[in-house]
């Protein structure tokens, strides 16, 4: 029957044309299975960080060296990055090699995909953080010359005639942007007209971590190590509004949420950020390693993008001192990853405390309620944590470090099929 239903998926699948952002809005009628598909590819070292999804192929970002069929019978060497077909597991000849890890990646046009991250080099040639690649022989795209000047690409989104940069540069061929931009999708070029001025003055630099981006692309959310906006005062969280005429413009909508500081150390403890399939609500996962009710460290919180001014959260589930790394809103629920032992857990201080609910690396949000639902695949072990979840028509993809998911082995990447 699962073999029927992913076929099915697949046929679904050829005709999806329509790009997804790395922080999909990917609407869901149901929770996923938890019971893993059976053909998806192993990557035997490191830790994925990323996915995208370009037309019949999943591309896999992060830092490894190797990965195998699912039979773990043929050993490819895939540096950072590679893809294979989405209905089938078949790894592809695509191999660009890029000389670091590789953290974000964002579906492109005329089957390219974009890819940022720390590396200088990838595809044979020169060009730091930021590359367009063709699946079809892994070159890069010659038209797309963006350069970060510095640091590293951590999020991307394209939308259009646009792609939204984010992560630690201060500049994009010697433009300066810090911390966020938007390109020209086809050449790379830094649009003029996009510039937050992001800044962070009692931080070592802004540090951007995720992106999200509405399904109308109205609004644009960045989340990390950033204090100011336009001039404006910014806790970790920026809300920008792209109306479809007329100036780009810092939204009039903040949190003070997240204006205290968890663990010494951490210039930020955001770690991603995703909007509903309605662009209504966004959800934010943290870090933090310190634990309190009245905190928002290692927390999922939800809140409503309309109105203006002040927002607060409109529930906040507490892990009780674990991290969160990655989130994706499907509508019918909200997944979380990262290393977290519970949720639901407030008053847990590396503890299960009152009401505390086991949901090993990996667990889903009741949009309502705030509180985790009863699906519960585990991910075992947790290792560091799972970096990266992408919703597509055929389910989750999982993202992560470690070798197991749903009592089964599936090394690094995993995707858990619509139920």
């Amino acid at each position: 029957m699962r073999r029927r239903l992913i076929a099915a998926a697949a046929t679904a699948l050829a005709a999806f044309a329509v790009a997804i952002p790395a922080s999909a809005a990917l609407n869901q009628p149901t929770q996923v299975s938890t019971n893993p598909a059976d053909f998806t590819p192993n990557v035997l070292d490191g830790e994925v960080r990323a996915f995208a999804l370009v037309g019949d192929t999943v591309v896999v970002g992060g830092d490894f060296s190797t990965v195998t069929d699912a039979q773990r019978k043929v050993r490819y060497s895939r540096k950072n990055l590679f893809a294979y077909r989405a209905a089938t597991g078949e790894i592809l000849p695509f191999a660009p090699q890029p000389d670091a890890p590789v953290f974000a990646l964002a579906t492109g046009p005329n089957n390219t995909v974009y890819a940022g991250g720390a590396f200088q080099k990838i595809a044979g040639g020169s060009q730091r953080g930021l590359a367009q690649l063709s699946l079809a022989d892994g070159s890069r795209v010659p038209a797309f010359t963006a350069a970060i000047n510095w640091g590293d690409d951590r999020a991307l989104i394209a939308q259009g005639q646009w792609l939204y940069a984010a992560g630690s540069f201060s500049a994009i061929n010697g433009t300066q942007r810090v911390g966020l931009a938007r390109l020209d999708a086809t050449t790379g070029a830094v649009d003029p007209a996009f510039d937050m001025k992001l800044a962070a003055p009692h931080l070592t630099r802004v540090k951007l971590e995720d992106l999200a981006l509405t399904p109308d692309g109205h609004r644009l959310a960045a989340i990390g190590a950033v204090e100011q906006a336009a001039g404006q005062w910014r806790a970790q969280v920026v809300m920008i509004d792209i109306p479809a005429t007329g100036a780009v413009r810092l939204a009039d909508w903040y949190t003070d949420a997240y204006a205290h500081e968890c663990r010494a150390g951490f210039e930020t403890y955001l770690r991603g950020i995703d909007f509903d399939p309605t662009g209504t609500y966004a959800t934010i996962v943290a870090t933090g390693r310190k634990w309190g009710q009245d905190l928002m460290c290692d927390t999922a919180a939800r809140f409503d993008l309309r109105g203006s001014g002040l927002h607060k959260p409109l529930w906040v589930n507490h892990t009780g001192g674990d991290s969160l790394y990655s989130v994706a809103d499907t509508g019918a629920a909200i997944y979380v990853g990262g290393h977290q032992r519970w949720m639901d857990n407030p008053q847990g201080r590396e503890t299960a405390g009152p009401g505390a609910v086991s949901r090993p690396g990996i667990a889903a949000i009741n949009p309502q309620t705030g509180k985790a639902t009863a699906w519960n695949p585990q991910r075992n072990p947790r290792g560091v944590g799972a970096r990266a979840l992408l919703a597509t028509p055929q389910g989750l993809l999982v993202g992560s470090d470690t070798e197991k998911i749903g009592g089964e082995y599936h090394a690094r990447l995993a995707l858990l099929p619509l139920s």
